[in-house]
């Protein structure tokens, strides 16, 4: 199974993160592992179209 980067911290009782390749795009949790579900779900959402205009994130070499 891939992994995936995400970047998380909590506030209050409430848990919060992005995918690092989509920081535009912040869910929450109860927990941490509730966030990690909003997560995945997410990443579904953003990869498969159902969410317009999404920012992607990449690499550049420079010469």
């Amino acid at each position: 199974m891939p992994e995936i980067g995400f970047t998380y911290w909590q506030d209050g009782k409430d848990w919060l993160g992005h995918l690092d390749e989509f920081p535009d795009y912040v869910t929450q949790g109860e927990s941490l592992p509730d966030l990690k579900a909003h997560l995945l779900d997410l990443q579904r959402d953003l990869l498969s179209g159902a969410i317009p205009c999404v920012r992607h994130h990449a690499q550049l070499v420079a010469a």
